[in-house]
């Protein structure tokens, strides 16, 4: 009598987890974790008096806290807001005709915040294992830009960056822990281009078309209302 019971205990776990995890309309996830943005390794051009200078610079890495809210329309259907703390990325210069003779220097630095607006569809798979895909709008803004000490002495001054608006991209997956927990990991990308304009010795001549367009990565632990 015992093992029929405990039997079917296990079969009415096994057959009711799939429901009890299922997201619902009205669900509310809020996500925390490390994300990292890996701009485009490719060298954008600097300008200076409208002419190429010959000289480009690269922007490297950064990871922060990332903070993702997810609210359901359904069990398939949900919009997204990624945020996050602010990333600060250090900004390298190649000089390779020594035009300032700062070739592989510090440029300087820069922090931005992207968030992110996304819908997501969740793929029906009857099981804890949830992955989605998803499309949005991101806007960046810059703010804190500062040469370094060298381009500094150099003359260079008045490091500004333009906002950017753009589309994104991700592929992801929820794996639930229980009815509340879930763990999740993401890939996306987002179309970041923006204006930097700089003067030199006093004159506003130095620009750059800056295609930052990174790959974004997060790792991060979920918990639904």
């Amino acid at each position: 009598m015992k093992t029929s019971i405990i039997n079917v205990l296990i079969l009415s776990t096994l057959t009711l987890s799939p429901l009890a995890l299922a997201n619902q309309a009205g669900d509310f996830i809020i996500r925390g974790g490390a994300t990292m943005v890996n701009p485009d390794s490719d060298k954008s051009t600097i300008m200076l008096g409208g002419a190429d200078s010959s000289m480009t610079l690269t922007v490297d890495d950064n990871t922060q806290l990332g903070l993702n809210f997810v609210y359901f329309y359904d069990s398939n259907w949900a919009i997204e807001l990624l945020a996050a703390t602010p990333f600060t990325h250090d900004i390298t210069i190649q000089d390779k005709n020594s035009v300032l003779g700062v070739d592989g220097a510090n440029l300087g630095e820069v922090s931005q915040l992207p968030p992110t607006l996304s819908a997501l569809y969740y793929f029906d798979t009857h099981s804890a294992f949830k992955p989605y895909l998803g499309v949005g709008i991101n806007y960046t803004v810059f703010f804190d830009e500062d040469f370094a000490a060298a381009p500094k002495s150099l003359g260079l001054s008045n490091l500004d960056l333009d906002g950017s608006f753009g589309l994104s991209a991700q592929i992801g997956a929820d794996y639930h822990l229980d009815e509340k927990w879930s763990l999740n990991a993401s890939i996306r990308y987002i179309d970041i281009n923006t204006d930097a304009t700089f003067d030199v010795a006093g004159s506003n001549i130095g620009r750059a078309d800056i295609d930052i367009d990174p790959m974004v990565y997060s790792l991060m632990l979920g918990y639904k209302f």
